[in-house]
């Protein structure tokens, strides 16, 4: 299958796969209000054989054949709690003792 993919403007590392290209009326308008402004990156042949890096092959097929589009999000972020120290009292943990 042929598909053409596009980057938002508005939210890094976020992309819409089409399953024709500029075909922008397949997608709801809470989305695209989401995404903003669409710059065309590539056109792919794609088909179960191919591997993505971010993406699983079968269900972006999926969703181009049975609604025309596939939305690429970036992957989760690391939550910025993560990095701090554990918690282990607070200075006001002293004066209640």
């Amino acid at each position: 299958m042929q598909c053409f993919v596009y980057a938002s403007l508005r939210k890094v590392d976020s992309y819409v796969w089409l399953a024709r290209r500029d075909a922008f009326d397949v997608l709801p308008e809470s989305l695209m209000l989401l995404l903003g402004e669409l710059r065309f990156v590539m056109e792919v042949h794609l088909d179960e054989q191919r591997r993505l890096p971010v993406e699983d092959t079968a269900q972006v097929l999926d969703h181009l054949s049975t609604q025309g589009w596939h939305l690429q999000l970036p992957p989760q972020e690391t939550l910025a709690a993560a990095n701090q120290l554990p918690y282990t009292h607070s200075p006001q943990d002293d004066r209640d003792e």
